[in-house]
């Protein structure tokens, strides 16, 4: 991949079992928040899926849509877009009934100093969302943050273990699920808390920010010195194939991929291809934020894309010096400020 186009279109090509589950989904989806990093790749996944199921269900995406040329690429892909701040509560009611919902909205960069904004986004705006959608299944993004440190020997954390967030951030991500939660079991509202971490577009992610950190021979912080990283299209496939297993009380599922990734393994790896030697800071802990995903895979099956070829593209497109995003994970942060 060199081109935006052609990352694009990989991040949206549907699997064989995207497509045989679409098969089964009945009725229109609306996605909420499709401007944010993972929105726009997905409505595209979710528009090609849906077609080559042979479906006529519309895609809607919504967002603020209040810069750059988003809405007219998604309308181009055959997506509907609709421009509304969701915390204005008279847009919120003029939305339209969906029988399916991908709930994307949320605050976290910038949260340190604008903590009253983070909150409203992520616990206040859910329990609106689900009063209006009461009748929809909701598939709503959450993030492993809402897990403590944990000893890297114990391989993550899965969905039994105890909720322990550190920082605001992480906390009103806690408070996204349990707002859910209470309004799921209020109304009945078929529900899946999907916990993400790490999604890797080469535009964006951990394996971009260590090997642009190699190639330009920065150190490279090792305090979080474990992490979990999945490709950014098999985590937005895994997100749609969920609205078949919404269910209330909430579902909950980690998603992330298999491995248990070292930060110095992986500097590494860019280090060898780059032919440059690494620079480290810090020391590896005994614990860092890691999350087992083992019941999503059990469930839908492992990532398509492996470790060693997000690798590979990465270095590819560092190398030839293709576009990014410009923002960090911050993955390294321990005393969860963002």
């Amino acid at each position: 991949m060199k081109t935006i186009l052609e990352l694009e279109q990989r991040l949206s090509e549907p699997s064989d079992r995207l497509i045989q589950d679409l098969v089964q989904l009945e009725g229109d989806v609306l996605i909420l928040g499709v401007g944010g990093k993972m929105g726009p790749s997905l409505a595209k996944l979710l528009a090609r899926g849906l077609a080559s199921a042979g479906k006529n269900a519309r895609v809607t995406g919504v967002s603020r849509f209040s810069s750059g040329s988003l809405r007219e690429e998604l309308e181009d892909s055959g997506i509907r877009t609709l421009s509304a701040d969701l915390l204005d509560e008279a847009a919120l009611s003029r939305l339209p009934e969906a029988r399916n919902v991908i709930y994307m909205a949320g605050h976290k960069f910038g949260t340190a100093g604008r903590e009253y904004y983070t909150w409203a986004m992520n616990a206040y705006l859910p329990g609106r969302v689900a009063e209006k959608f009461k009748a929809s299944r909701i598939v709503a993004f959450s993030s492993g943050n809402i897990y403590p440190l944990t000893a890297v020997s114990k391989g993550g954390a899965s969905e039994e273990t105890a909720p322990a967030p550190i920082g605001e951030y992480a906390q009103s991500c806690l408070g996204r699920e349990r707002v859910f939660e209470y309004f799921s079991r209020k109304n009945g509202t078929p529900l899946v808390n999907f916990r993400l971490n790490y999604a890797i577009d080469l535009r964006y992610g951990i394996l971009l920010e260590v090997a642009k950190a190699v190639k330009e021979q920065e150190s490279i912080d090792l305090n979080m010195g474990l992490v979990n990283v999945i490709w950014q299209g098999d985590a937005n496939e895994m997100a749609i194939r969920s609205l078949l297993h919404c269910d209330s009380p909430p579902k909950t599922l980690n998603v992330t991929g298999p491995e248990t990734v070292s930060i110095r393994w992986l500097a590494e790896r860019f280090g060898e291809d780059f032919g440059i030697q690494p620079v480290f800071t810090g020391e590896e802990q005994a614990t860092a934020l890691l999350s087992n995903a083992s019941a999503s895979h059990a469930l839908l099956g492992y990532p398509r894309v492996s470790l060693r070829e997000m690798i590979r593209w990465t270095a590819d497109w560092v190398e030839a010096g293709g576009e990014t995003l410009g923002k960090h994970t911050h993955f390294q942060e321990r005393g969860g400020v963002f």
